[in-house]
C-alpha cells in the first residue's frame, strides 16, 4: 500500500482540492485489507506504530479526530488497525464533500468515481460489514458510520438500496434474539435514516424505498426486544451487550419518529410504538438500570410532544390526520391508563444528579441530592400531554372530568413524592402552584405544560357551557373550585409564574422571541380568555393579596355580585390546598419583604413590613437563576443608544436570527440599569401621579369606612402585561421583532384599556 498517497488524499479531501491522480490509484489505496471470512479477534491484538504488540482490551483506544491527524502528519511504519482507521475515516470525508454544495463540481464528480469504484469493484460495502463484528469497539463505531454514508451515497445517487446492507440487516434483525450482537446493525440503520432525512434535496420516496423491506422485520424485532424479562442480571449494568442493544434502539425509534415527516401514510415500523406503547411502559416500571429507563422515559417524551411540521401546519390541521390521530389516542389510552393504576408513583427515580463522565459528585461538590427532576418533567409533561389530547377528542364534560381528576390526583401525588430538595423548605398550599416549581428551570417544558393544562381548561368550559344554557351559581362555584383542587386554574397558574420571576416582562419577552418555546401560542389563548374572564381574574388576584396580607379586604365600591364571588372564590381556594398551611395561602421565602404604604407616607417614604412577604422588592434569586434576561427592555419609548457605560445582559440561548439583527435588538432595548432601581419607588404605588403626594392619590380611592384597595398582584400583574407590550412594540416600530406581532399587540391593549377602565371607576 501507498502510504504517502493515502497521507496526501487525507490532506486534500479534507480541503476540498481536485484529486491529480487517477481514479483506480485512489480506490486501491483506500480497498480494505479485511476478508469477509476474517475471524472477529485478528484485530484485537496488532503492532502498534513502535513495532511493540498491543492489546485492544487494555489500552484506550484514540479517537478517529487523533488517529487520522497523526496519520496524515507523521511518518511511521503503520500497523494494520490504524491504517484501515484513516480508510474508514476518508470514506465518510469523501461522502461528506460530494453532499456539500461549497465544493466544486469538478472535485465532487472526481470523488463520487472513487466512492463508485469502492461499492462496484472494491466491494466495500462487504468488508465494511465484516468490520461491524469487530471486538475492537472503535473499528466497529467507525465502520458503521462509514457504511451508513456508503448507503445513503448509492441511496441518492443511484436511487438504490445497497443489497449487501440490507441483507445483512434483515438477517441481524430476524435472528434476534438468537443472536444478540445486534447493536452495530441498529447503529448504522439509525444513521442513515437521520441522513435521508436531513437531506432536502433527497426526494420523499427515499425513506419509503429505504424502510418498506425492513418494515416487518422492524416491527417483529420491537416485540423480540420488549419482552424480554429486564428483571434479569443481564440488564443490571449500562455497559453489557444486552443494555447496549436497548439504548442502541431507543435511539433507532427517534429516528423512526422523525422519518414519519416523509410519508403521506406511515409504515407499521413508524407507528409501532404508538400502537404498542405498552411494552415501553413495562420496561419503565421494571428493575433495569436507571440509565436505560431514563433513556425510555426521554424516548416516550418525544412521542408525546410529536408534532411533525408545524410550522407549516395549524393543530386543527394536524390532528385531522387520520393515522396520527389513532397513533395519538391509542398512545394517550394506554398512558393513562397506567397512570390511574398507580405506574406513576412506582417508578423510582434516581437520587443523584448526572454529572459528566460519572455518576458521583466529586469530592467538595456542595451540590444536594434529591430525586432527578429532569426525568420528573419528562413524566409529568408526558401525562399532561396525553390527557391534552384525550380531553380535546372527547364529545362530553362528564367523558373528560372523571379520568382528568383522576389522573391529575396521582399526578399531584407523584409530585409531591419527588419534589427537590428546595421544594422541601417551601410548603405548598396550593396545587396551582406545582406547575411553575416542577417546571421553572425547564422553560420549553413549563410552556407545553401549561398550554396542555389552559387548552383543557377551555375544552371543559365549553362543553360545560354548551350542555347548559343558564348555569346556577352553586355550579359555577363548584366548576372554580374544580379547577383550584386539580390544579389548573388558568389564572392562578399564571400568577404563580410571575411571582417566581419578581413579575419581570423581560423574561417574558424572551420567551416570545424565542423558537423553543411555545410561549406565543400559550399567551395568545390565555389573553383571549382572559378578555372574556376579567372579574374571575380580578377576585383570584385580590385573594393573593389577602393571603399574603398585603391589603386589607376589598372595598365596599365593588358592585354586590362581584363581592360575593370574591369572597366564595377565597372559600374554594382555601379549600383547594394540598397541604394543610393555616397561615398563608402562597408563602414565599423568609428572606422576602414587602412594602405597605399607608396614608401618611411622603412621597418618598415607605414603611418596611417584616411580617409580610414581598411581591415588589424580592431579595430572593434562586428562582430567577435560569431565567435571566436576554437583555433589558426597561429603556424609554424613543431612547436611543446612549446608555455607553451600561452592557445588556447576555445570559441565555438566543433564537437563530442573524447576528447583526441580534446586535440591533440588543442594543435598541438596552436600558439603563440606575433607570431601573429609580422606577421601582415610582411604581411600588399603582395609583399614584406624578406631582402629586401618596396622601392625595389614595384618597380618592378610600371609602367612608376606610378600606384601602391596594390590589399589588392585580397592579403587577397587568403592569408587566403593559410593559410587555411597550417592549413588543418598540422593537415591531424598528422592525426588529422576529415576526409579526400585530394580532399579541392587540390583545394586549385590549387588556390594558380594561385595566385602565377598571381602575378609573
Amino acid at each position: 500500500m501507498n502510504i504517502s498517497l493515502l497521507q496526501q488524499m487525507y490532506k486534500d479531501v479534507l480541503a476540498g482540492t481536485p484529486l491529480p491522480k487517477e481514479s483506480y490509484y485512489y480506490t486501491s489505496s483506500l480497498n480494505l485489507c479485511v476478508g469477509q471470512s476474517r475471524e472477529k479477534d485478528e484485530l484485537c491484538d496488532l503492532p502498534s506504530t513502535d513495532g511493540s504488540i498491543r492489546s485492544h482490551q487494555s489500552t484506550v483506544a484514540p479517537t478517529t479526530d487523533d488517529v487520522s491527524h497523526n496519520l496524515a502528519t507523521m511518518n511511521f511504519s503503520f500497523c494494520p488497525r490504524e491504517v484501515i482507521l484513516l480508510q474508514l475515516t476518508l470514506i465518510k470525508m469523501l461522502v461528506a464533500k460530494v453532499e456539500s454544495q461549497e465544493t466544486e463540481f469538478s472535485t465532487r464528480q472526481k470523488y463520487c468515481e472513487v466512492l463508485l469504484l469502492l461499492l462496484k469493484e472494491a466491494k466495500a460495502d462487504s468488508k465494511l460489514v465484516c468490520l461491524l463484528s469487530s471486538h475492537d469497539q472503535l473499528l466497529s463505531h467507525i465502520a458503521s458510520r462509514s457504511l451508513a454514508s456508503l448507503v445513503y451515497f448509492q441511496l441518492k445517487e443511484e436511487n438504490a438500496v445497497n443489497v449487501t446492507w440490507i441483507t445483512f440487516t434483515l438477517r441481524s434483525l430476524l435472528e434476534f434474539p438468537v443472536h444478540t450482537q445486534v447493536a452495530e446493525c441498529l447503529w448504522t440503520l439509525t444513521a442513515i435514516i437521520k441522513d435521508v432525512v436531513k437531506d432536502k434535496m433527497l426526494p420523499k420516496p427515499g425513506i419509503l424505498k429505504l424502510l418498506a423491506p425492513l418494515d416487518a422485520a422492524l416491527e417483529g424485532f420491537y416485540n423480540s426486544i420488549l419482552q424480554y424479562h429486564f428483571d434479569s442480571q443481564l440488564y443490571s449494568s449500562p455497559y453489557s451487550e444486552a443494555a447496549n442493544n436497548l439504548v442502541s434502539f431507543t435511539d433507532l425509534l427517534e429516528a423512526l419518529l422523525a422519518s414519519r415527516t416523509q410519508l403521506e401514510v406511515p409504515l407499521r415500523c413508524q407507528r409501532v410504538l404508538f400502537l404498542k406503547v405498552s411494552y415501553v411502559l413495562n420496561l419503565i416500571n421494571s428493575s433495569t438500570h436507571y440509565f436505560i429507563k431514563k433513556k425510555f422515559i426521554m424516548l416516550l417524551k418525544k412521542y408525546v410532544l410529536y408534532k411533525p411540521q408545524e410550522d407549516a401546519v395549524s393543530g386543527s390541521q394536524f390532528l385531522q390526520n387520520p393515522y396520527l390521530k389513532e397513533d395519538m389516542l391509542a398512545l394517550s389510552n394506554a398512558v393513562l391508563q397506567v397512570v390511574n393504576l398507580t405506574w406513576l408513583n412506582a417508578i423510582p427515580l434516581g437520587e443523584k444528579a448526572s454529572y459528566f463522565g460519572s455518576s458521583e459528585a466529586l469530592s467538595g461538590d456542595n451540590t444536594q441530592g434529591g430525586s432527578d427532576q429532569t426525568v420528573l418533567r419528562a413524566l409529568s409533561l408526558a401525562v399532561l400531554k396525553t390527557l391534552e389530547f384525550k380531553c380535546q377528542n372527547a364529545d362530553t364534560e362528564a367523558e373528560i372530568k372523571e379520568g382528568f381528576q383522576s389522573s391529575m390526583s396521582h399526578l399531584l401525588t407523584f409530585w409531591r413524592n419527588n419534589r427537590s430538595d428546595s421544594l422541601h423548605t417551601h410548603p405548598v398550599a396550593h396545587h396551582c402552584e406545582w406547575l411553575s416549581l416542577v417546571f421553572i428551570e425547564q422553560d420549553d417544558d413549563m410552556w407545553e405544560a401549561a398550554k396542555a393544562l389552559l387548552l383543557i381548561y377551555l375544552k371543559m368550559d365549553r362543553l360545560r357551557c354548551d350542555a347548559a344554557d343558564n348555569l346556577s351559581w352553586e355550579e359555577e362555584e363548584n366548576w372554580k373550585l374544580h379547577t383550584h383542587a386539580s390544579g389548573y386554574n388558568p389564572h392562578c397558574i399564571l400568577l404563580f409564574f410571575l411571582e417566581k420571576i419578581a413579575f419581570d416582562s423581560t423574561v417574558l419577552l424572551d420567551f416570545l422571541i424565542s423558537s423553543e418555546t411555545c410561549f406565543l401560542e400559550y399567551l395568545v389563548r390565555y389573553l383571549k380568555l382572559l378578555r372574556e374572564d376579567w372579574h374571575q381574574f380580578v377576585n383570584i388576584c385580590n385573594h393573593f393579596d389577602s393571603q399574603h396580607g398585603t391589603s386589607q379586604p376589598i372595598s365596599s365600591i365593588k358592585p354586590a355580585h362581584q363581592e360575593k364571588q370574591s369572597c366564595v372564590v377565597g372559600v374554594s381556594l382555601q379549600n383547594a390546598c394540598c397541604e394543610p398551611e393555616p397561615q398563608t395561602l402562597i408563602p414565599l421565602a423568609s428572606s422576602q419583604k414587602y412594602l405597605v404604604f399607608t396614608t401618611e407616607q411622603d412621597d418618598n417614604e415607605v414603611a418596611e413590613s417584616n411580617q409580610s412577604n414581598s411581591l415588589l422588592c424580592n431579595d430572593n434569586t434562586s428562582l430567577l437563576g435560569s431565567l435571566q434576561s436576554l437583555v433589558n427592555y426597561d429603556s424609554s419609548e424613543d431612547s436611543e443608544l446612549e446608555s455607553v457605560g451600561k452592557e445588556c445582559l447576555v445570559n441565555i440561548k438566543q433564537m437563530p436570527l442573524h447576528k447583526e439583527r441580534e446586535t440591533m435588538i440588543r442594543e435598541t432595548v438596552c436600558s439603563y440599569t440606575d433607570d431601573k432601581q429609580k422606577t421601582l419607588k415610582s411604581e411600588a404605588l399603582p395609583l399614584k401621579q406624578k406631582g402629586s403626594n401618596t396622601s392625595s392619590s389614595l384618597a380618592c380611592v378610600v371609602s367612608s369606612d376606610n378600606i384601602i384597595p391596594l390590589r399589588t398582584m392585580l397592579y403587577k400583574s397587568t403592569k408587566c402585561l403593559e410593559e410587555l407590550q411597550k417592549a413588543i412594540s418598540r422593537l415591531q416600530r424598528r422592525n426588529l421583532f422576529p415576526y409579526n406581532p400585530s394580532a399579541l399587540l392587540r390583545l394586549l391593549n385590549h387588556i390594558e384599556k380594561i385595566s385602565k377602565n377598571m381602575n378609573s371607576q
